[in-house]
């Protein structure tokens, strides 16, 4: 991806946190990056293709951040230790740190717009299964004794809890400690279940 479009997906992604997707405006996200909107237009020729494109980025950032194995010293899991893996991908997203904060909130934001827009939903269905599907994944690693179908299961079950954990966290009605608490226990139940 080209530095220049990259900037673009970044400043969209900080509009997209900071006044939601209804808020986006062609002129302020060209003004946010820096360019001109007719650059954004060639790069992204609409605004579903904005919007398309910076759900594409969150994801892939959110991806960057969770496969950080090295935390410091006594702070990391084992790499071979598939629970505990799981773990932290899962509780990564759940850190109090810019990119983070702005990457669970502009996630959200599309994700309750796509509720309004069938473009956007599809969109949002697609990224959504492949985060279910790579957390089903570690489970199936972390707990090979289950079946693919409760892989899948517990999967939506923890993916789901974590985004609620996230808007709770992010509109300040729960603390990130106790939602880290609460997703920490609910690995441990999933993992735990036979």
């Amino acid at each position: 991806m080209s530095d220049r479009r990259t900037e673009i997906l970044r400043a969209a992604t900080r509009v997209i946190a900071r006044r939601g997707v209804r808020g986006l405006r062609v002129g302020e996200l060209a003004a946010e990056a820096g360019v001109s909107t007719s650059l954004i237009y060639y790069h992204f020729t609409d605004r579903a293709g904005i919007l398309r494109r910076t759900l594409e980025f969150i994801s892939d950032r959110a991806d960057r951040y969770t496969a950080e194995r090295d935390l410091g010293p006594g702070l990391g899991p084992d790499p071979v230790d598939p629970r505990a893996e799981l773990a932290q991908v899962l509780l990564l997203e759940l850190q109090d740190t810019p990119e983070v904060r702005e990457n669970s909130t502009a996630w959200g934001e599309l994700r309750a717009s796509a509720v309004f827009d069938a473009d956007l939903r599809e969109d949002v269905a697609k990224a959504t299964h492949t985060w279910v599907h790579e957390i089903a994944d570690l489970l199936a690693h972390a707990r090979p004794t289950g079946t693919a179908p409760a892989h899948a299961a517990a999967a939506e079950r923890l993916t789901a809890l974590l985004e609620g954990l996230s808007v709770r966290w992010l509109s300040g009605s729960l603390p990130l400690e106790h939602a880290r608490a609460l997703l920490a226990d609910a690995i441990e139940a999933e993992l735990d279940h036979a």
